[in-house]
């Protein structure tokens, strides 16, 4: 495999990453919009755009902070620190960015109702699509793995066997998806509890996944933003952890 995959149009070479950012964007926008008018929803139409504009905005902002934040001092040294900015992302600060915006806006509205059940699924569906793009960049996009002797082990574009992470991460998001699906249908969870169980689920796994990934000079206590994050988050989901019956409609949550 010759990395990094692209598609050629008659003159124009463009690379898979961004065709399927694209399709991860639209394609789980599109399987929202279906999971909503299969399921209903308990927000009307306008409330619900509003949050997600939150989340839209809180992702944008969580994203880039946390990817400029990787690799520290870095910034510094570009000439254009704007599209080295919108260049930097990565998902975990997407992912609670886009919470806390919508916990902003939620506070603001004084609405106390969970939001988040109804785009877990998509959500899913966007990351998968989009680490498959993530692999066909290999080692010129920074989501590569360290060397290893394993047989699954694979050369990423640069002449060395490499953790597959991006493999690894669709993997456990498609392993995911199936768990919360079978808890759905075995438990009876409280509302938002789908949404904190798959945050809390990603939170661990992203936290465990950078010790497979190259290592930068992390002035963080030897851990990497990422991992920082991932423990941020799950301090803020601490109560669930703590209590776990808390997931259940209150009336199995009390027996």
């Amino acid at each position: 495999m010759s990395f990094p995959f692209s598609v050629h149009i008659g003159s124009l070479q463009l690379p898979l990453h961004g065709i399927f950012e694209l399709l991860a964007y639209s394609g789980g926008f599109r399987y929202y919009l279906y999971l909503r008018n299969k399921q209903g929803d308990v927000f009307d139409t306008q409330t619900r755009m509003v949050l997600l504009a939150a989340a839209i905005f809180g992702a944008l902002a969580g994203s880039r902070i946390i990817g400029i934040l990787e690799r520290p001092g870095e910034w510094q040294e570009v000439s254009n620190f704007w599209i080295y900015l919108f260049s930097n992302k990565t998902i975990l600060g997407g992912l609670l960015g886009g919470l806390a915006g919508v916990e902003l806006v939620k506070w603001r509205l004084h609405e106390q109702r969970s939001s988040g059940d109804l785009l877990v699924y998509p959500l899913l569906l966007g990351m998968i699509i989009g680490r498959i793009g993530c692999f066909t960049m290999g080692v010129y996009e920074p989501a590569y793995g360290l060397l290893t002797n394993t047989i699954w082990g694979m050369n990423l574009g640069d002449g060395i066997n490499r953790h597959p992470v991006t493999l690894y991460e669709i993997f456990f998001l498609l392993m995911l998806w199936g768990a919360l699906q079978q808890t759905q249908k075995r438990l009876p969870l409280a509302p938002g509890a789908l949404f904190k169980l798959f945050m809390i689920a990603y939170l661990f796994f992203r936290f465990f996944i950078e010790y497979f990934k190259p290592h930068y000079p992390y002035p963080y206590v030897g851990l990497s933003a990422i991992q920082l994050t991932a423990i941020m988050g799950l301090v803020y989901y601490l109560p669930y952890l703590y209590h776990p019956r808390k997931l259940l409609l209150p009336a199995y949550a009390r027996t």
